[in-house]
């Protein structure tokens, strides 16, 4: 028999978070996250987030041992403001028995249906900035810290419950040789003096602060038309700039500003810490922040985590002054490959960004829908 319990004290949050580390044992593609933050993350009163969201956890438990979990997200912005009446799912994890994901997506679907809500749609996260879509292909290129992995079965188990593909994302890579710089050494130094534009680097995380809210009403701006947008609060703004901004190369941080020093692009990258937090296996203690700070200066891939041009600058060629800045950091790191987060199949502005490097698709993740 399957019992659906929900989550309520710390110790049973941290039985939770730590589900995943038994279901991939010895799985060499798995990336683990780090516990305290994982656990942190889901604290309502350390995460911002919960300011417009609602989040309900639960795990199955099948004789005696958790055997699945989720997390039923209600996203109020995206309910009340954008009249989206959608119920959230995430942080999905279960072994292969249908019967478990039966179970765990009824109580997140009766939780919808006590909201007025009209249809489930996951995995996804809070917003934007989360982790999004189950893996359909790709299954053995090792995860990033910033997507989730799961195994086959994932898909399969969903598709017999009577869910529908609702969004693709696609994953691509690019070897760093394949970026011409010539070619956009001299794109980049006609944008700049056509458009009267500067590109700002940086040696220290201080000087980067300044341009954060500036760079989200950008990254606003840039995504706001795509059909997965939710915006991000002031508030969570701040909570980013804590928890990741510090930990970020600032010589990986590139902005662009025009003659009036208004942010008209920007990028950030950031090394692999998939093979460091594998090592970590959850823990930054004893020798897991060893791991992390070995990967954030020695690294040879490098993860384009987010990337926004103002639409007025959009299709002027802007990114040919970031991969002029980028490139000159990624020679003397010794960069060998880049690596994109998940886009939008449908996306075909950010393609186009990437298809002078030849990039080659290597994964494959989707969201799926269920009508309630």
């Amino acid at each position: 028999m399957i019992h659906i319990k929900e989550i309520i004290t710390k110790k049973e949050m941290k039985q939770f978070v730590k589900f995943p580390f038994s279901l991939y044992k010895n799985n060499k593609y798995w990336v683990p996250p780090i516990i305290k933050d994982e656990i942190e993350s889901f604290d309502k009163d350390k995460n911002p987030v919960f300011e417009h969201a609602k989040a309900h956890f639960f795990v199955a438990i099948k004789n005696n041992e958790i055997v699945g979990r989720i997390v039923a997200i209600i996203n109020t912005y995206e309910t009340e403001k954008q009249n989206i009446k959608k119920m959230r799912f995430g942080w999905f994890d279960v072994v292969d028995d249908i019967e478990v994901t039966k179970a765990l997506l009824n109580k997140v679907a009766k939780i919808g249906r006590e909201n007025n809500l009209e249809y489930l749609e996951g995995p996804v996260g809070f917003n934007n900035l989360d982790k999004t879509g189950v893996l359909i292909d790709g299954f053995d290129h090792i995860g990033t810290m910033i997507t989730w992995y799961n195994h086959p079965y994932y898909s399969k188990h969903l598709e017999q419950l009577g869910f529908k593909k609702e969004k693709e994302y696609i994953e691509n890579k690019f070897p760093f040789k394949n970026i011409q710089i010539e070619r956009y050494q001299k794109a980049s130094s006609i944008i700049k003096r056509r458009y009267e534009l500067t590109a700002l680097n940086f040696t220290s995380t201080d000087k980067i602060m300044p341009y954060v809210d500036e760079m989200f009403e950008l990254f606003s701006k840039t995504y706001s038309k795509l059909s997965t947008y939710v915006p991000i609060s002031n508030a969570q703004i701040a909570y980013f700039k804590k928890k990741y901004i510090s930990f970020i190369n600032p010589e990986y941080i590139k902005f662009v500003v025009d003659k009036n020093h208004k942010l008209v692009a920007f990028a950030i990258v950031m090394p692999s810490f998939s093979e460091a937090l594998q090592k970590a296996n959850g823990k930054l203690l004893p020798f897991g922040i060893f791991h992390l700070l070995k990967a954030r200066k020695n690294s040879k891939d490098v993860t384009f985590y987010l990337i926004g041009v103002h639409p007025e600058y959009q299709n002027k060629g802007v990114t040919a002054v970031i991969f002029e800045e980028f490139h000159r950091v990624f020679k003397a790191r010794g960069i060998e490959n880049c690596i994109r987060t998940p886009e939008l199949e449908d996306n075909h502005a950010i393609h186009q960004i990437w298809k002078d490097f030849n990039p080659k698709i290597h994964k494959r993740r989707r969201t799926y829908k269920l009508d309630l």
